[in-house]
């Protein structure tokens, strides 16, 4: 079993978790978070000023589940070709257990 954590742009979530659904993966963890990769954040312009944002709106989404599946569908409906589209992570998960019934 893994842990499958990805932290995308907020607009494309729906997106991703429509694909998910429709593949049967339903349970999943959702956190708003804040973010930069190695862009170090954008620049805007507003009202004729310029502005450097440094940390972007993320959505950050965890999964325990069949690895290979979830990572091609996120990346199916995630992508959009332009940085910031964010990034996944795979992590082992040593056991994993349901609170309401103690089962492993």
């Amino acid at each position: 079993m893994k842990m499958v954590v990805a932290v995308i742009r907020p607009e494309k979530f729906d997106d991703v978790k429509k694909a998910l659904e429709e593949k049967v993966f339903v349970a999943m963890t959702v956190n708003e978070v804040k973010g930069r990769g190695e862009q170090k954040g954008i620049t805007l312009q507003f009202g004729g000023r310029t502005m450097e944002v440094d940390l972007l709106q993320k959505i950050e989404i965890f999964l325990v589940v069949d690895v290979d599946a979830v990572v091609e569908t996120i990346i199916k409906s995630a992508r959009t070709g332009r940085y910031g589209d964010g990034k996944i992570f795979v992590i082992p998960v040593e056991r994993s257990i349901r609170i309401r019934t103690g089962e492993f």
